[in-house]
């Protein structure tokens, strides 16, 4: 009788102590963020959906960067346009969509100033390569050391 009532009640302890904190905007934004550039990754690499990513931008998503909803924005417009329809209809290409809307709306709507940018690096975002921004005193700091 004991070992009926220890199990549920052990169960009930994991389940209570792995979901303590509920996920913040940071935490979303961040986790979805890996998701859809996992998921653009599968569909540029997947044989059946390699026609589909022809048109798709290879975009490297942060979310510290502020050029990411301006990113998202056109990258949603590509995918919602697509001029095949059945990549449009496509289970992964309608995720992708789907996970897009959902970033966009979390990073511009609902965690809307929670978000801090550290960056305004629009061609880190095409390229996945960040290049440093020099301000004007340590570009002369840099010159006077020549």
């Amino acid at each position: 009788m004991r070992l009926r009532l220890a199990a549920p009640l052990c169960l009930l302890g994991f389940l209570w102590l792995s979901e303590c904190a509920p996920p913040t905007c940071y935490s979303r934004a961040l986790g979805l963020s890996g998701e859809v550039m996992a998921l653009l990754d599968k569909i540029h690499t997947h044989q059946r959906t390699k026609t589909c990513a022809e048109v798709l931008p290879t975009v490297f998503l942060d979310v510290h960067n502020s050029c990411v909803t301006t990113k998202l924005r056109d990258l949603l417009y590509v995918v919602l346009n697509h001029p095949d329809q059945s990549c449009r209809e496509r289970p992964r290409m309608v995720l992708l969509k789907r996970k897009i809307q959902n970033l966009y709306t979390i990073i511009t709507r609902i965690c809307y100033r929670d978000l801090v940018f550290f960056t305004d690096d629009c061609e880190a975002i095409d390229t996945g390569r960040s290049s440093p921004y020099y301000a004007e005193d340590r570009l002369q700091l840099l010159q006077e050391e020549r």
